[in-house]
């Protein structure tokens, strides 16, 4: 395991972050299977955990808290906060009223006094933005958070977020959460640029794009049992099918050409893709989200693993450098591109 500096923080975290999204009720509900999984990959060397107050709805949390009892001080503990966990109308978004709330709710689920990287897990349209970053100067103050950060932030939120922070002298974030992956690189032409610009860390989300780039989907043949996009009716992500999704053709073409890519540099594919986000200069450490121990396992095994530059590019050739592959969702949520914002009365 090879480690990095988080941003200008002078921490340091393993290139590897352990991501605790599949623990719970919406990948593993095993919870002593998950708390095993956390302790191997702290054996392994990771010393970078992301959780979520939504991941099962607080179970992740909880999970995680148990699971770093005796072994908190070993590692860089991040979580976010923004969606709704209940009904209440006020309990979710980026308001002041919101944050000192969710702050406490994740300190007690995750049972530690402090968290280190506490993120915005979406950027809010309806609340000021320096409304937001004096919540969390307040927290930081208080010492209930050490550091602060974004998720799926664009570039020009993140540049707003710095002078915001600048203007009112208080925390600015030090790390963007972005979904990065070979199928998702529109990235790469102005938000990985920006935060390099600033300093910031980048712990990029889904580099194996759901799975498929692990080889699951495979060109006439049905989904394997359990997989985000299987056809069976899954509540939790409701997703849409292979077989309906419009750009699952061009999926499969990429998947082909990938597929061979990969056997050519004599890994697999999974590896591949994880040390292709790796590669880019602007990335602190990849999220991997393991569900099960074997799945661990096989992640793990890529830690190290570089590319060369024939590979790389490669990967250019099926999917150019700041491009998306179709069907792609960053999951912006920009309110300028409703109809009602777009166009003239």
């Amino acid at each position: 395991m090879q480690y990095r500096k988080l941003g200008r923080t002078g921490v340091e975290v393993s290139t590897q972050c352990l991501g605790a999204m599949m623990f719970g009720a919406v990948g593993n509900p095993d919870h002593d299977e998950s708390e095993r999984i956390v302790h191997k990959a702290l054996d392994a060397g990771i010393n970078f955990i992301d959780t979520a107050d939504m991941y099962s709805a607080g179970e992740s949390e909880e999970i995680v808290g148990k699971a770093l009892k005796g072994r908190r001080d070993d590692v860089v503990l991040a979580t976010k906060f923004f969606f709704p966990l209940g009904e209440e109308r006020n309990g979710r978004g980026g308001s002041r009223r919101y944050i000192v709330r969710a702050v406490e709710n994740s300190l007690r689920r995750l049972g530690t006094d402090h968290i280190d990287l506490y993120q915005m897990h979406r950027r809010d349209w309806d609340a000021d933005l320096e409304e937001t970053l004096d919540a969390l100067t307040d927290l930081a103050r208080q010492g209930k958070v050490l550091y602060v950060g974004s998720s799926s932030y664009p570039a020009d939120w993140i540049v707003e977020a710095q002078w915001a922070a600048e203007r009112r002298g208080g925390v600015r974030f030090v790390c963007e959460q972005p979904q990065y992956s070979i199928f998702a690189r529109s990235i790469e032409e102005s938000m990985l640029p920006a935060a390099q610009r600033h300093g910031m860390g980048v712990i990029p989300w889904s580099p194996l794009a759901g799975g498929w780039l692990t080889g699951k989907y495979r060109r006439g043949e049905d989904a394997p049992a359990g997989a985000r996009f299987a056809p069976s009716d899954n509540p939790a992500w409701r997703r849409r099918t292979v077989d309906v999704d419009p750009n699952a053709p061009v999926r499969y073409d990429a998947v082909e050409r990938l597929t061979k890519i990969a056997e050519n540099a004599g890994l697999s594919l999974t590896h591949l893709a994880l040390a292709f986000v790796g590669e880019h200069p602007a990335i602190t450490s990849t999220i991997i989200g393991p569900k099960t121990m074997t799945q661990l396992d096989d992640l793990l095994a890529a830690a190290d693993v570089r590319l060369d530059a024939a590979t790389l590019d490669a990967i250019d050739e099926v999917v150019p450098p700041g491009t998306d592959i179709g069907g792609i969702d960053h999951m912006s949520g920009n309110p300028s591109l409703t109809p009602e914002n777009r166009r003239r009365p």
